[in-house]
C-alpha cells in the first residue's frame, strides 16, 4: 500500500471515492502554513526530547528543501496522497528519507489541519485589514476635497434632505472603521492554537503545546483538545465579519452605479474601470461596482455553507469538515479583489460638483428647513409641518421650486413668512445650519474628518 495509512488496509481505495475525498486540490493553499507549523512541531519535539536533535536538523533542512520548491512552483502534488499534508510529508520523505516519517509523532491531521487554518486565516485577516484602512484612505481623500460640495440626500431613493458630499462619503468611511474592527477582533478567536491536540484525545508524548503555540506567534493555546480539532467558529466569525464587509462594498457599489447613470450624472468613473458595449459604441458601463455587488451573493453562501455543514456534527472531527476550506479561500481571495479594485475606483472617480449642485437646486429637499424657520418664530412643529405640505402643493401645482415662490405666495400660507427665508431655504445654509454633531453642516464635518484621519492612525 502507498498510502501514508495503509497498514489497517487490505484493499486498495476505489478510484472515484479518491477523487472525490482528496483535498489536494484545494487546500495545497495551505502549504507554507503547513510547512511553517511542521517546523515548530519538530522544534518543540526536541526540546521535549521526543526526537534527536539530529533528527530535528534533518527534518528542518528536509522541510526547507520542500519550502525552496514550493516557492519556485516546482513541487508535484498528488492525488494518491490526498491532501496537503501527506503530500508535504511525502515530499519531505523523498528528500531526506524515513526519519521524515518522524515529524508526525506527538500530532494528528485533525489539529494540523486546524492549525494551518489558523494560520492562514491569521495572515489573511491581517492583510484584509490592511486593505480596509486603503479603502478608506481613498474614501477620505475625496471627502476632504468635498466638504462644500452639496447634493442631494436620500431616503427610499427620494430627495430628503441637502448634504455635503463629504458627510455622505463619511458614512462609508465609518462602516468600513466597524468592519475593520470587527476583523481585529476576531483575531482573537482566530488566533488561538488546536497544535498538539491529537486526532481528538491528545497524546501520550509529553508534548509543550505552548512552547509550539509560541513559536508560531499565537497568543493561546486551546484549552480542550476535542474543541481544538473540531472548532470552526473562527472561520465563521471571519465569514460573519466578511459578509458585512462585503455588503458595505456592494451599498457603495449601488451608489456609484445610480451615481455614474445618465439619470444622476453625479460622478465619473474612472475608463480604466469601466468597459464598453460589443454593440452600443456610445456606452461607458460601471461593470466593476456592479461585479463588487454581485460578489456579495457568493460570500454570504460561503458562510451560509459553512454553517449549514457544521449544524449536525457530533465531537470531534468528521470528514464534513473538509468542506471549510474553498469557501474560507473563495471569501479571503474574493474580498481582496474587491478591496483592491474598491480604493483606486474611488480615488480616481470624478466627482461632477455643478451636477449635484444644480440637482440641489431643482428639488423640494429644502422644505423641512422652512418648517424649522415657523418653529423658530413660534408656530408648533405639527401645524407647521401641514403649512409646508400644502406649499409644496402648491408650487408642484404651478410648476415651480420654494425657492421661486414670492413673498405674497408665501404670506397666502401663513403671516410669519419674511424676506428672511430666501436666505433660510438657500442649499448652503440648509446644509450649514445642520450644526449638531454628526450633522452635514461643514463645521461638523470638518470635525469628523479629524475623527476619521485619527482612526485612521490606529
Amino acid at each position: 500500500m502507498s498510502k501514508l495509512w495503509g497498514g489497517r488496509f487490505t484493499k486498495s481505495t476505489n478510484k472515484l471515492v479518491e477523487e472525490e475525498t482528496a483535498s489536494i486540490g484545494f487546500d495545497r493553499k495551505l502549504a507554507s502554513q503547513d510547512i511553517k507549523g511542521s517546523i515548530a512541531h519538530v522544534s518543540m519535539l526536541a526540546a521535549q526530547k521526543i526526537v534527536t536533535e539530529e533528527e530535528k536538523d534533518q527534518i528542518i533542512s528536509g522541510l526547507n528543501k520542500v519550502k525552496e520548491k514550493l516557492e519556485a512552483d516546482e513541487l508535484e502534488y498528488s492525488i494518491e496522497n490526498e491532501d496537503i499534508h501527506m503530500n508535504i510529508e511525502k515530499f519531505l520523505i523523498d528528500e531526506i528519507g524515513p526519519v521524515g516519517g518522524k515529524l508526525h509523532t506527538g500530532r494528528s491531521r485533525n489539529d494540523q489541519v486546524a492549525t494551518d487554518m489558523h494560520l492562514y486565516l491569521k495572515e489573511h485577516t491581517e492583510i484584509l485589514m490592511e486593505l480596509v484602512r486603503e479603502t478608506q484612505k481613498a474614501i477620505f481623500k475625496q471627502a476632504e476635497a468635498h466638504v462644500d460640495t452639496i447634493l442631494p440626500g436620500y431616503t427610499h431613493l427620494q430627495r430628503a434632505q441637502p448634504v455635503s458630499f463629504a458627510h455622505h462619503l463619511l458614512a462609508y468611511f465609518w462602516m468600513l472603521d466597524r468592519d475593520r474592527e470587527r476583523l481585529q477582533d476576531s483575531l482573537k478567536r482566530t488566533n488561538i492554537s488546536p497544535l498538539g491536540a491529537g486526532a481528538l484525545a491528545g497524546t501520550t508524548f509529553p508534548i509543550d503545546r505552548h512552547q509550539a503555540a509560541h513559536s508560531l506567534g499565537f497568543d493561546q493555546v486551546y484549552p480542550n483538545s476535542m474543541d481544538a480539532v473540531s472548532d470552526r467558529d473562527f472561520i465563521l466569525e471571519f465569514m460573519s465579519a466578511a459578509s458585512i464587509l462585503m455588503m458595505h462594498i456592494s451599498r457603495m457599489s449601488e451608489e456609484l452605479v445610480i451615481w455614474s447613470s445618465q439619470e444622476f450624472q453625479f460622478i465619473e468613473l474612472d475608463d480604466s474601470f469601466c468597459t464598453g458595449s460589443s454593440i452600443m459604441p456610445q456606452k461607458k458601463n460601471p461593470d466593476v461596482p456592479e461585479l463588487l455587488r454581485a460578489k456579495t451573493g457568493r460570500v454570504y453562501g460561503n458562510l451560509i455553507g459553512l454553517l449549514t455543514v457544521l449544524k449536525g456534527l457530533p465531537l470531534a472531527y468528521n470528514k464534513d469538515m473538509q468542506e471549510d476550506k474553498e469557501g474560507m479561500f473563495d471569501t479571503v481571495d474574493t474580498l481582496e479583489a474587491s478591496l483592491s479594485m474598491l480604493a483606486p475606483m474611488i480615488e480616481t472617480m470624478m466627482v461632477k460638483t455643478s451636477n449635484m449642485k444644480q440637482a440641489v437646486s431643482e428639488d423640494f429637499s429644502n422644505a423641512t428647513d422652512i418648517a424649522d424657520y415657523l418653529v423658530t418664530k413660534g408656530l408648533p412643529f405639527r401645524e407647521a409641518h401641514e403649512v409646508i405640505g400644502k406649499i409644496v402643493l402648491y408650487s408642484i401645482n404651478n410648476n415651480k421650486y420654494l425657492l421661486d415662490l414670492s413673498m405674497e405666495e408665501y404670506k397666502k400660507f401663513h403671516t410669519l413668512f419674511e424676506e428672511d427665508i430666501y436666505t433660510v431655504l438657500q442649499p448652503v445654509e440648509v446644509v450649514r445650519n445642520r450644526n449638531s454633531y454628526g450633522g452635514t453642516g461643514q463645521e461638523q464635518v470638518a470635525s469628523q474628518l479629524k475623527e476619521a484621519e485619527s482612526a485612521l492612525l490606529k
